[in-house]
């Protein structure tokens, strides 16, 4: 489960900005320059980028479709991974003043778009903010072209979803001069946690301030759930096994009922008898448990090295993904631990105080 939350946070990574700055009041706020200079003089931010989205029709020819366009600056560049998810053509929104567009696979797939042939500029519809007249239908929307430049494959649903263009670009074609809904913040490595609260005291509560994980909260806790549900499931499992410890301790002091009767004849207390069956229970336990996460950490460096169990190419992540973390590998120790201790509670002070007493 860890593989999977960091590679489907790797596949975020590409698309989303460590933190985002919007509004809580409406969609788009003023581009304020003491707003940015304020956010950019903030202690570990590394890069702020102003971006605005909202949603269009987009037509190519007799092909249309509804699409989330965002507008970036050329700083969105550089504080995400967008331009390494291409498989076709360039990035080129870095450029200023250009009518340049970078569109997902599935929208470029609904448009029948393949940038290896002659490719027409796309029309962008927006409607216009304010009247609307109802006698020219045409009149109520905005309409720009852009010659599309690259096209990103990131997952099903932001390929379908998202296209992007310039900042200046996006500005006219939603009739929001010096309008911005976000501003998209890089940070200095393992300085987004202080960043953020750092930002939430200066800016307030006009301002939502979120991280990466934050912004797909949703998606994350579904992952985080199902890994919990799955710890718990195991360790139901765990309890069932440490039946065979309560069987072999109470085999075990059977067995050596005569030799218990005589440590005790001889002065040992019953904590002492009672400490030699526990320190068994616990050798049990503990080799079980080393030899275990020996044998998965193993099978999961097999994993990350061979990629023995493959999806294939065509998917986004060719092979399991595996993420090994220390403190999973302390939980599941520590769990044991404890099973096999409450497990070896009753056989051992009950069975310990029967012989000694017949």
């Amino acid at each position: 489960m860890n593989g999977l939350t960091g590679a489907v946070a790797t596949i975020y990574n590409a698309f989303e900005p460590e933190i985002r700055i919007t509004t809580l009041s409406g969609k788009n706020f003023s581009e304020d320059p003491k707003l940015l200079s304020s956010v950019l003089s903030t202690q570990g931010v590394r890069l702020v980028s102003r971006s605005i989205t909202d949603k269009i029709l987009m037509k190519n020819v007799d092909k249309q479709t509804l699409v989330t366009l965002k507008g970036v600056d050329e700083n969105f560049g550089k504080i995400t991974k967008i331009d390494s998810s291409l498989i076709e053509g360039e990035y080129g929104l870095s450029e200023l003043h250009n009518r340049k567009i970078v569109l997902g696979k599935g929208i470029a797939n609904q448009l029948d778009l393949n940038l290896h042939v002659f490719v027409n500029e796309l029309s962008l519809f927006s409607p216009v903010k304010g009247k609307l007249n109802n006698l020219l239908p045409d009149d109520n929307l905005n309409q720009i072209y852009c010659s599309p430049s690259g096209i990103f494959s990131l997952n099903e649903e932001l390929d379908y979803q998202y296209a992007f263009v310039s900042l200046e670009t996006a500005q006219k074609l939603f009739d929001t001069p010096g309008k911005i809904s976000a501003l998209e913040i890089a940070c200095e490595k393992g300085q987004s946690e202080k960043v953020q609260s750092l930002l939430k005291e200066k800016l307030g509560k006009e301002f939502q301030v979120k991280n990466r994980y934050e912004l797909n909260d949703a998606l994350f806790r579904s992952l985080e759930t199902e890994k919990l549900a799955t710890f718990i499931i195991l360790a139901f499992i765990l309890v069932i096994a440490t039946f065979n410890i309560i069987g072999a301790l109470t085999m075990l002091i059977i067995e050596k009922r005569k030799d218990i009767k005589t440590l005790y004849s001889m002065g040992a207390t019953m904590t002492l008898i009672r400490n030699i069956f526990m320190r068994e229970a616990f050798l049990i336990c503990g080799i079980g448990a080393l030899l275990g996460l020996g044998l998965g950490l193993l099978v999961c460096w097999m994993q990350i090295q061979f990629h023995l169990v493959a999806f294939g190419n065509d998917f986004i992540i060719p092979y399991y993904p595996i993420e090994l973390r220390v403190m999973d590998f302390i939980w599941i120790f520590s769990l044991i631990m404890l099973i096999g201790f409450l497990a070896a509670l009753y056989p051992v002070r009950v069975f310990t105080k029967r012989d000694l007493v017949h």
